[in-house]
């Protein structure tokens, strides 16, 4: 016997359960020829032993899993508990930095305001003062005209004096 299949296919097209039953029969004796006797079988009683032996094994395992598994989700849920209590106070601390920081900008506004309140306080009397010096030298310029004038008049008066007296002088 080469295979199993050619085994299988032989009992399937066999006529009738005698042609059958010789097959197996010749399977078995070529599996004994084969193997031989192994004087460690398992008994069925062994078997089941295993058998009950692994399922409370693997009973155990999925206990063990269970609980494993509810541990993990109570440490993930404890941990999202604790990730959103640091959030909420990151939160906070966010919102009070940024109303520190809005109070410090109106304050920094209200100082520069002032700030520029002074410098055009300041701008408007140094344009008043320069007004009124402005205005001052013109009238200090005005006034200089009128003397250079008057200086230049009576000079130009009394060089006319001395020509007409030398122009008398000389016709005389």
């Amino acid at each position: 016997m080469t295979s199993v299949i050619e085994l299988y296919e032989q009992i399937s097209s066999a006529p009738d359960e005698k042609t059958r039953a010789r097959l197996i029969v010749e399977a078995i004796e070529h599996v004994e020829r084969r193997f031989p006797a192994v004087n460690d079988l398992a008994t069925n009683a062994a078997l089941r032993e295993t058998e009950l032996r692994l399922q409370k094994e693997i009973e155990q395992l999925r206990a063990e899993t269970r609980e494993i598994e509810g541990n993990l989700r109570r440490d993930i849920e404890q941990l999202r508990g604790d990730l959103q209590k640091e959030i909420e106070q990151l939160r906070a601390e966010t919102r009070e930095i940024e109303g520190n920081l809005r109070r410090d900008i109106e304050q920094l506004r209200g100082d520069l305001q002032k700030e520029i309140e002074q410098l055009r306080a300041e701008t408007r009397q140094i344009e008043g003062n320069l007004r009124r010096d402005i205005e001052q030298l013109r009238a200090e310029t005005a006034h200089h005209k009128v003397d250079i004038i008057k200086w230049t008049l009576g000079a130009l008066l009394a060089y006319a004096v001395l020509i007409l007296g030398a122009m008398r002088f000389f016709a005389g």
